[in-house]
């Protein structure tokens, strides 16, 4: 009786956590935020209009916006490695921005003038190896462009022979940076639409392995919105359908095996459409948040329930600071949950 009664405080107190929290708006804007980076006490970020800048996560009267362009660019990725931050616009051309993160110089490193060019994500997994990819051309193969020297210099190519060709109709959603993701030396791509797939990549040697997905696929607002990984063989992806966000079947499945193979996970029993998925630090891969346009959702056992936490609107990126804190970005405005 006495380990029953300790088990069910336990479930009591999971259960509370998951829904005991704070908001507290940090910043508000006419601007639309899908990629965001956490550094040195701040929130930065890159939007619509060729707006960059960061808020003070402790002070949010303390911040700082600029325009990397006269043109009304949109971005969509951001990444930073020890010394920089790095913005791609979507659409074409693509212009890759890298400002110093302590003057905020900004200059252009490269072009991508392909006229399919639309730069879905972009990420740093250390000071020196950067990976971006953009739709595929008449190719069918994604548009990737890395760096191996910290961004200086960019490599790209739009037929890359090592990169397994997409089916019709595959590409990837520019939603919120999250559709790539990395664990020590291992890289991967979800893709959506026709075919929702992994893409997986060891970066020292380039070879891309494919995964087929149970996923929601089918039709080009489908499919895998945004993944994460806490270790090399544990990851969970989400995303549904954006036309349809009401829609929560087979829209969440985690993998065991690196991304080898996938399991629905709540198919009929979540919020619906998601744009961003993180699982919460120092909880051994059991607590993940997700958020979609219409609802912030918890889960406190590796993604098999889930319960709608907020109906908090417009939310698309999403980042932890900490095990207690966590941040969101969408349409005018940068929020901060406390838990």
């Amino acid at each position: 009786m006495k380990k029953l009664i300790l088990f069910s405080l336990t479930i009591i107190s999971s259960f509370l956590l998951s829904q005991k929290f704070t908001i507290d708006t940090l910043l508000t804007d006419k601007i639309s935020i899908r990629a965001i980076q956490l550094w040195d006490g701040k929130v930065w970020y890159a939007g619509t209009d060729s707006k960059f800048g960061y808020v003070n996560l402790k002070d949010k009267s303390k911040k700082k916006q600029i325009k990397l362009s006269d043109k009304k660019l949109q971005f969509r990725t951001l990444a930073q490695n020890k010394n920089s931050f790095y913005a791609i616009n979507i659409e074409s051309p693509a212009y890759f921005f890298k400002i110093n993160k302590k003057t905020l110089d900004f200059k252009v490193v490269f072009n991508d003038n392909d006229s399919t060019a639309f730069y879905d994500a972009l990420k740093f997994t250390d000071n020196n190896f950067g990976l971006a990819f953009s739709d595929p051309s008449v190719n069918q193969r994604l548009n990737i462009s890395q760096t191996r020297n910290g961004g200086s210099k960019w490599i790209h190519c739009n037929d890359c022979k090592d990169f397994p060709y997409l089916e019709k109709g595959e590409a990837a959603f520019a939603a919120s940076n999250t559709n790539i993701a990395s664990f020590g030396n291992v890289i991967w791509i979800a893709t959506g639409g026709m075919k929702s797939r992994i893409y997986r990549m060891r970066y020292k040697d380039s070879d891309w392995k494919v995964f087929e997905t149970p996923f929601t696929q089918g039709t080009s607002s489908k499919g895998i919105y945004s993944i994460d990984f806490y270790s090399e063989t544990n990851g969970i992806a989400v995303g549904g359908d954006y036309t349809k966000q009401p829609d929560n079947i087979n829209n969440i499945a985690t993998t065991k095996d690196g991304g080898q193979t996938w399991q629905i996970q709540a198919s009929g029993q979540n919020a619906g459409y998601m744009t961003c998925v993180k699982f919460r630090p120092k909880t051994k891969g059991k607590e993940i948040v997700a958020v979609g346009d219409q609802h912030i959702s918890f889960s406190s056992d590796y993604g098999k329930t889930w319960t709608k936490i907020s109906e908090e609107k417009n939310l698309y990126a999403c980042e932890w600071v900490d095990e207690n804190t966590l941040i969101l970005a969408g349409k005018d405005k940068i929020v901060k949950l406390n838990f």
